[in-house]
């Protein structure tokens, strides 16, 4: 009886499409020492069908403060079900890759999380859990590769079968490399139906968006093809002095479709629109006629290596495709995309350039060029101009244009049939002096509210939940941090009017109280007269100035110059709400709050880190951090 080859079955759980990349880089990998894959996203695969895989590969990522991704929420939840014995995974071997960011205070949580669920079902781990981390200077890719060639040798000592010819032959890449994953269909013109349209036609902007993002393989969820409304901008006013350094926004918008229902403390997604002028350089590089008509379909491929929501089967315009699911001149590419380029090199120094790129050796100089420069995809295009990539690799490889998620700034009772938000102009210089600025941000910041320019946008539950007005609120927003809160003290301004509500202590950070003291006659006004922030309502206003002294003054140390004021509100029942950069600040707040806990509450550190833990538990310690 011939014996079956095992087939490694990879499963992946991704929030922004890094660890769909990280799970293709394995699936790859494996293919190409001859073992046969099957990766699927963990919400497609069957959790009760776990006792029955002999080898399993888990790629998962850690999202906001310590969150699993959305889909593996019904994953995670049947894995915590209690019926389930030590011996449920009895005989079944895994291994897990967490990818990661060493900034936040809960690094890798998902990953550990799972590794030591599985391992006390009686699973056994055939090496040790790889930790990705977003602030190596590789990427997640530094430790990836160590965990893969420890892996493959594992995988190779358990079953020879996995790898017919040993765990380092390759088959050769010539042989993939003529299997792009996706398969593209031209059409001629007269069999199309009249696509043009007027741009106020909202039906017809939605549906081909529907249609261009649906037919993608960039990774998108369900509800990202389809926007849920359309939003016109009405004001577009700076927040900052020119002279201070930083730009920050103020935008306001009216729905122009449906109305759609928002609660303060929500998070609004816009898809940017791209440069003009950069998609039509990216199909004049490429050789693309940008009026061709075309479908996109993945290839029927039994190792499921591409998977793609049911394709639209009306063609839509190549141009349009490309400007409305494709990042071409923001996003870096992945190292995968230079591993493609070099063996479409026709020239020997571009070949070999290429190929130490995406080899080992050359990650951390691939870092330097790709990565740290922020070169977009036509940027390296053109650095390597003997590279002619056919467009169906172009379709699979280039960054998906993904939609950008902002924290709300309004309260929909103070202003209904508007949204708000506060965006920071995104801009900075590389090492080599190469001026970058952020995609999404810069587009909203030239939009002019004179001009009819309809926004798609989604809207998503944040993590900021709506409190009651009979709550104590002590909120922590330095620097756009302070967004969902004026939403938060329009709306307590608003219930305070018809009752009485619980008292807001309110800590903003900023550099200089001249430059960038955002929103600053809306603090003070309603820490005046009564307001919800007043001391007569048992509320607060602390700013700290980082910069207007010779010592740095943060907003933790305003919050533990207010120690008493806050220990009073949590034992009253207060909920704690911090926003803003995820770098530090979170956990230098939680370390103030620690402080706060063990000093007042008489406390030693480790119980007063337990009183945190448990208030989070409770839901009354609410973090919503970005990167």
């Amino acid at each position: 009886m011939e014996d079956r080859r095992p087939k490694l079955v990879i499963l992946y759980a991704t929030q922004t499409g890094n660890a769909l990349d990280a799970a293709e880089r394995v699936a790859r990998e494996a293919e190409r020492r001859g073992c046969p894959v099957m990766l699927l996203s963990i919400d497609e695969y069957d959790v009760s069908s776990l006792p029955h895989e002999d080898t399993i590969i888990f790629v998962v990522s850690t999202t906001g403060q310590g969150d699993t991704p959305d889909s593996m929420k019904v994953f995670w939840k049947f894995l915590l079900q209690r019926n389930l014995s030590k011996h449920w995974l009895e005989g079944v071997r895994y291994a897990v890759f967490g990818l990661g960011d060493s900034g936040y205070q809960k690094y890798n949580f998902v990953s550990k999380k799972l590794d030591k669920r599985l391992s006390d079902l009686g699973a056994m781990a055939i090496v040790e859990k790889g930790l990705g981390d977003d602030q190596h200077p590789s990427g997640y890719e530094a430790a990836l590769d160590p965990w893969m060639s420890s892996l493959w040798s594992m995988l190779n000592q358990i079953n020879e079968k996995f790898f017919p010819q040993g765990p380092d032959f390759l088959i050769p890449d010539m042989k993939l490399i003529d299997q792009p994953k996706i398969h593209i269909t031209y059409h001629s013109v007269d069999k199309v139906d009249s696509q043009s349209s007027p741009n106020s036609d909202l039906k017809w902007i939605e549906m081909q968006i529907e249609r261009a993002r649906s037919m993608s393989p960039g990774k998108f969820t369900n509800d990202k093809t389809r926007p849920n409304c359309f939003l016109k901008l009405i004001q577009n006013q700076r927040l900052t002095r020119a002279e201070c350094g930083k730009d920050v926004r103020h935008f306001e918008f009216e729905f122009v479709s449906s109305t759609i229902e928002y609660k303060v403390g929500d998070i609004l997604e816009v898809l940017p629109s791209q440069n003009q002028a950069a998609v039509d350089s990216f199909i004049q590089r490429c050789n693309l006629d940008p009026d061709a008509f075309i479908t996109v379909h993945p290839k029927e491929m039994n190792n499921h290596l591409l998977h793609t929501h049911t394709s639209a089967n009306v063609p839509i315009k190549l141009k349009t495709f490309v400007e409305l699911t494709m990042d071409v001149a923001s996003a870096p590419p992945r190292r995968y995309f230079f591993e493609v380029m070099s063996y479409f090199a026709t020239a020997p120094h571009e070949k070999e350039k290429l190929q130490y790129f995406a080899s080992p050796e050359g990650r951390d100089d691939l870092y330097q060029y790709n990565q740290k420069e922020r070169r977009s995809v036509l940027e390296v295009l053109e650095d390597f101009p003997s590279v002619q990539m056919p467009f169906e690799w172009l379709v699979q490889l280039v960054p998906p244009l993904k939609t950008r998620a902002f924290s709300i700034s309004s309260s929909p009772i103070a202003h209904s049939n508007q949204v708000h938000l506060t965006v920071s102009v995104v801009s900075w210089m590389t090492p080599f002096k190469r001026k970058r600025s952020g995609l999404c941000s810069t587009w909203l910041a030239k939009l002019d509210p004179e001009q009819s320019i309809y926004i798609p946008a989604w809207f998503q539950k944040g993590a900021l939940s709506p409190p009651p007005p009979s709550l104590p609120l002590i909120l922590v927003g330095p620097g756009t941090g302070c967004a969902p809160f004026c939403g938060f003290v329009e709306e307590r301004a608003i219930q305070n009017e018809s009752s009485a509500t619980a008292p807001v202590l309110f800590f903003f950070g900023c550099r200089n109280e001249d430059g960038d003291f955002l929103y600053r006659d809306f603090w003070l006004s309603h820490s005046q007269n009564g307001g919800v922030l007043s001391e007569a309502k048992g509320g607060g206003l602390f700013v700290a100035f980082s910069r207007d002294q010779p010592q740095k003054v943060y907003v933790q140390h305003k919050v533990r110059e207010n120690s008493r004021k806050i220990w009073n509100l949590l034992t009253e029942g207060a909920a704690i709400y911090i926003a803003g950069s995820s770098t530090k600040m979170p956990s230098d707040v939680f370390l103030a709050f620690e402080d706060i806990v063990s000093k007042e509450g008489g406390l030693p550190r480790e119980s007063a880190v337990r009183w945190l833990r448990t208030l989070e538990k409770a839901g009354r310690y609410h973090v919503e951090a970005w990167s």
